[in-house]
């Protein structure tokens, strides 16, 4: 077995679940539906691995019971995968869409990638924006070409993922607490060890709709940030892209190819 597929899902978000179903089955792509971990509503101190004085210290504030459902979901996706065969995996949150010839092309890339040496754990293939990207193989999709690169800084989103079996065992063998949502974890991981890929143009796009695992207008809050919440962004933003330019710079000066 190549590769799993796994479709992250709410229970009783059945609409979400029949649109995803319908896109995927359309380009004939397969899936096993993991139900999400529901935080919405739940006290964060309740949640498990939750570290509020950790994300004080990273974020700037505390996390909302949604955004630790969310890492959880991902986190069972990884264990999920690991206890299979397959060589990959894919993720993906029940907002995504398709993009036109998307399963063509992830079947090439995953072809690709088997061939390659194991220097990556996680790909990004529902990223918006490329920044600090070093490319390493061109795909010809519909009307466009998708390019597979190094992702030194690590894309914002996880509407779409591909597991490696190491990067999940990562993942799952290097968690301990939770201390920011996933998209941050991932990025403040990957970018460090510039182990991270992405495909863009995106093979998957979000379609738009609100939410469900977090609370309606919840990242529009401001409620439990530090006084000092600005600083602390700014801090993690900027220390995030001196990394990822000095990874750049490394590997565009031929530096190892392994991300450490």
């Amino acid at each position: 077995m190549t590769a799993v597929t796994y479709l992250i899902n709410l229970d009783g978000s059945d609409e979400r679940l029949a649109l995803a179903t319908r896109a995927l089955e359309a380009q004939g792509l397969g899936f096993e539906r993991v139900a999400a971990f529901d935080g919405r509503g739940v006290p964060p101190a309740s949640l498990p691995g939750y570290d509020e004085a950790g994300a004080l210290a990273y974020m700037g504030r505390t996390l909302r019971g949604g955004e630790i459902g969310c890492y959880l979901s991902h986190l069972d996706c990884a264990r999920r995968f690991l206890a299979t065969g397959a060589r990959f995996a894919v993720v993906l949150e029940d907002d995504m869409a398709p993009v036109p010839g998307a399963a063509r092309v992830l079947g090439e890339v995953l072809d690709w990638l088997a061939g390659q040496p194991g220097d990556w754990d996680l790909c990004n293939i529902g990223a918006g924006k490329r920044k600090f990207f070093t490319p390493l193989r061109d795909f010809a999709g519909e009307g466009t070409t998708h390019v597979l690169g190094r992702a030194h800084y690590f894309p914002m989103t996880t509407t779409g993922l591909i597991w490696s079996r190491e990067g999940a065992g990562r993942f799952v063998g290097g968690h301990a607490r939770i201390d920011a949502p996933v998209d941050n974890h991932f990025r403040r991981w990957l970018t460090a060890t510039d182990r991270g890929l992405a495909v863009w143009p995106p093979l998957v796009r979000p379609t738009g709709a609100e939410s469900e695992i977090d609370a309606p207008g919840a990242r529009r809050k401001v409620e439990g940030r530090r006084p000092l919440y600005g600083l602390v962004k700014q801090r993690r933003l900027w220390g995030d892209k001196a990394r990822a330019a000095f990874h750049k710079l490394r590997r565009g000066l031929g530096g190892t190819a392994s991300g450490g």
